[in-house]
């Protein structure tokens, strides 16, 4: 291959690959509509050669900068990782680039996020639940950025989701503890404040209690950031109740793996003195002792199709579809039947 001086340029892809610059535009931006033999031709000519497109002539040319901005809530544990991964993965398909930024759960550094984002160019973007302020989805109309939310499934809600009922699922886990003979449960909950998944699988207990004549005023529920830490910290609050609860349901897998460690530093069997649920089915509720009866959470395929959504209101071939996704309750050593 001739050697070139400088940059690479798209007519010396082309040159090298026998193609014209039109081909390797397509190559680069859209390969599905070009031959296999002569995508991998002009591939191995852009990778020889080191040529790195021109973003800045791109994004003029289309009018957009093919970058998703997510935001999500915390970086520090797992609970979205796996979704988010399966949403990177399916944007690289499409041809975006995905930029994440994490609020700690906390309301105005998402809107400072969400507005930096769109400073960037992000040509849509990706957030968790419902509850923020209408203003910022004002903002987002006006600067004609379109958003999807994930996590949670509104059908009446101002944007599109992807996502599930956590309302629905917390009742069908708290409808499965009672079955097991459970009716003195107690419940670790997130913040429930500017989190709409949370204030969701609480109401979604409360419903389940309803539903078998147990007053939900008389269990206690304490809220707790979502750390093992905070879900050891009010486990071992709820140990020292009279009566003790038989179960305790945690708001995710973070808080139920705090609440397990706490339950073993304290030297009760799980599940023999008190069973603790969990809610997500990430890894982890795998590998502790006992595995972690739980809320199987869709993650992969939600953050595929919430990517498809996404990327469907950018390019406006669709005007906004929420797509509501089921969950399960993964049943594991962590619930025993209540013999009492």
């Amino acid at each position: 291959m001739t050697e070139i001086k400088g940059a690479p340029t798209l007519d010396d892809v082309a040159k090298a690959a026998g193609v014209s610059t039109a081909t390797v535009s397509r190559c680069l931006n859209s390969s599905g509509r070009v031959v296999a033999a002569t995508r991998d031709r002009v591939m191995r000519a852009v990778s020889e050669l080191g040529y790195t497109p021109n973003f800045g002539a791109r994004v003029m040319a289309a009018k957009r900068t093919y970058t998703i901005g997510a935001i999500i809530p915390t970086m520090e544990n797992a609970i979205f990782a796996r979704g988010l991964q399966a949403f990177q993965e399916e944007l690289h398909t499409k041809g975006y680039t995905l930029l994440v930024a994490s609020s700690a759960y906390r309301p105005e550094i998402e809107e400072e996020q969400i507005r930096a984002l769109v400073s960037r160019g992000a040509d849509g973007l990706l957030l968790i639940g419902h509850d923020r302020a209408a203003s910022i989805y004002d903002y987002l109309e006006r600067q004609n950025v379109p958003a999807l939310v994930s996590w949670s499934y509104q059908s009446d809600a101002r944007v599109p989701s992807v996502g599930f009922s956590n309302s629905d699922a917390m009742q069908e886990l708290a409808e499965e503890v009672i079955r097991a003979g459970h009716r003195n449960v107690a419940m670790i909950s997130g913040i429930c404040e500017g989190n709409d998944r949370a204030k969701m699988r609480v109401q979604g207990l409360k419903k389940a209690l309803k539903q078998y004549d147990i007053n939900p005023d008389d269990v206690p529920i304490i809220e707790t950031p979502y750390e093992i830490d905070g879900g050891a910290a009010a486990f071992a609050s709820l140990m020292e109740l009279t009566p003790r609860p038989t179960t305790v349901l945690c708001g995710n897998d973070v808080l139920a793996v705090g609440a397990l460690r706490k339950a073993h530093d304290l030297g009760l069997d799980i599940p023999g003195d008190v069973s603790i649920t969990g809610f997500d089915d990430i890894e982890l509720a795998q590998i502790v002792n006992p595995p972690l009866t739980t809320v199987h959470v869709p993650h992969r395929e939600m953050g595929c199709k919430a990517a498809c959504e996404l990327v469907n209101l950018v390019e406006k071939t669709s005007d906004g579809k929420s797509i509501k996704l089921q969950t399960f309750v993964s049943k594991r050593n962590s619930l025993a039947r209540n013999q009492n």
